[in-house]
């Protein structure tokens, strides 16, 4: 077996201890470890939607400042080094495999007599091993997403130089409560004592309860809408596709200027950093065998929303309604997104995601609108996709859409480009 065959087997094998929510555990984790954490200067980056672009966009703009910037964010696409990079370059299977032999022994360590649980989580384990990477290559800087919610997050042993809370909406319910003024309360606890928070577009209800954390710890709470009001129409301006990353892209803008000064950044080098984002999977266009294709992770009720105008204007720009590939984790974000796709799909190809908590065919199936005329098929990625970069003709030249979970995204990416794939599935979730 291969040192990253080794490796995969011992990180899959962590995730028997599913996801933990708490700081105890990751506290002892990385004072084993010699703080990593604490190596890097960073920012925080939290949200219900859009922390990943706002992420990516502050590492771009960071890179085009000439800093050697690290990125960590989960879940990944295709391959795990996805989550780990520096200057954009994702960890290398040597490299996981090397960093994960270093961490074992540390990490059986931490189970004693007194502390039989102390074993880092699949995620704890990885959130250290992204600390380790950045310090012992020597960033400059770096961008730290969170997992799930905010407050027991286990990247949330940072002190950032500034926290950013991207917006909220009702997902991961089980875990951070069913209102959002609880889910904005777990969110909020990424905020620091003397560290600015950069608001994205929440509710009116969810940004007071962050205002009021905010206030408890003595930091000003910096609103893109009240910094950019009217502006925001016109600026800033991202290479991403989508009105909604305007936001995004204000939000991260707002984050680079609120550095502390030896950090400071001047606007050129922002506007230059926001042209260059890499993320893919966002209302990422490409084309196949000539045939507009669009892939777009929209996995709860907020980002259905969003999706929903997208599709929209598709139909206006093309003249066509799509057609629709979908597959969703779980009937809380199954049911938002098929209401928006009844509305906007010409025809909708159901799949079913390489993924335990997956809706199978039938459940996706009974979430289709009654009032739907357009064309339903049960169909699987092999069918749709028969060979690397292939996709089966249907008689139509419509534009074609990839919805839903953010793990059939990566499915249908590495389906498109052998070079990506197979997908890392196993050790895709948090």
């Amino acid at each position: 077996m291969s040192d990253y065959a080794n490796a995969e087997q011992y990180l899959g094998a962590l995730k028997k201890h599913g996801v933990r929510l708490g700081l105890e555990r990751m506290e002892h984790w990385v004072a084993a470890l010699g703080h990593p954490e604490a190596a890097v200067p960073c920012v925080h980056v939290a949200g219900t939607n859009g922390k990943g672009s706002v992420a990516a966009m502050l590492a771009s703009i960071f890179r085009t400042a000439g800093w050697r910037t690290g990125l960590y964010t989960s879940p990944h696409l295709v391959r795990l080094g996805e989550r780990v990079q520096v200057n954009g370059v994702p960890l290398t299977a040597a490299e996981i495999a090397a960093t994960t032999r270093a961490l074992e022994p540390v990490a059986a360590g931490l189970v004693t007599p007194a502390t039989p649980d102390g074993h880092p989580s699949y995620f704890e384990f990885m959130t250290a091993l992204a600390f380790r990477h950045f310090a012992a290559q020597r960033c400059d800087f770096a961008v730290i997403e969170t997992g799930v919610g905010g407050r027991l997050d286990a990247t949330n042993v940072v002190m950032p130089e500034v926290s950013v809370i991207t917006s909220i909406g009702l997902d991961h319910c089980e875990m951070l409560g069913d209102t959002l003024e609880q889910i904005a309360t777990e969110k909020a606890g990424i905020i620091k004592p003397d560290r600015p928070v950069v608001l994205g577009l929440v509710p009116a209800v969810a940004e007071a309860v962050i205002r009021s954390a905010a206030a408890r710890h003595g930091v000003r709470v910096w609103s893109v809408a009240e910094e950019f009001g009217e502006a925001l129409a016109r600026y800033p301006q991202t290479n991403l596709a989508g009105d909604y990353q305007r936001w995004n892209a204000a939000t991260a803008v707002l984050a680079a200027r609120l550095l502390p000064p030896r950090w400071r950044l001047d606007e050129a080098t922002v506007g230059r950093g926001l042209q260059q984002v890499v993320w893919p999977g966002r209302w990422q266009r490409t084309r196949v065998g000539g045939r507009l294709m669009l892939l777009d992770a929209s996995h709860n009720a907020e980002g259905a929303q969003v999706l929903g105008a997208n599709l929209a204007r598709l139909t206006t720009e093309t003249g066509r309604a799509p057609v629709v590939i979908a597959g969703v984790l779980g009937a809380a974000r199954a049911r938002p997104l098929f209401e928006v796709l009844g509305r906007h799909a010409s025809a909708l190809h159901l799949v079913v995601p390489q993924q335990s908590r997956a809706c199978s065919h039938a459940q996706l199936e009974a979430f289709v609108p009654a009032g739907f005329r357009g064309r339903v098929r049960l169909s699987t990625l092999m069918e749709l996709f028969p060979s690397p970069g292939i996709l089966a003709a249907d008689g139509t030249d419509e534009p074609v859409v990839v919805t839903g979970s953010i793990y059939l995204v990566g499915e249908v990416l590495a389906r498109l480009d052998p070079t990506l794939g197979p997908v890392e599935s196993e050790l895709q979730d948090f």
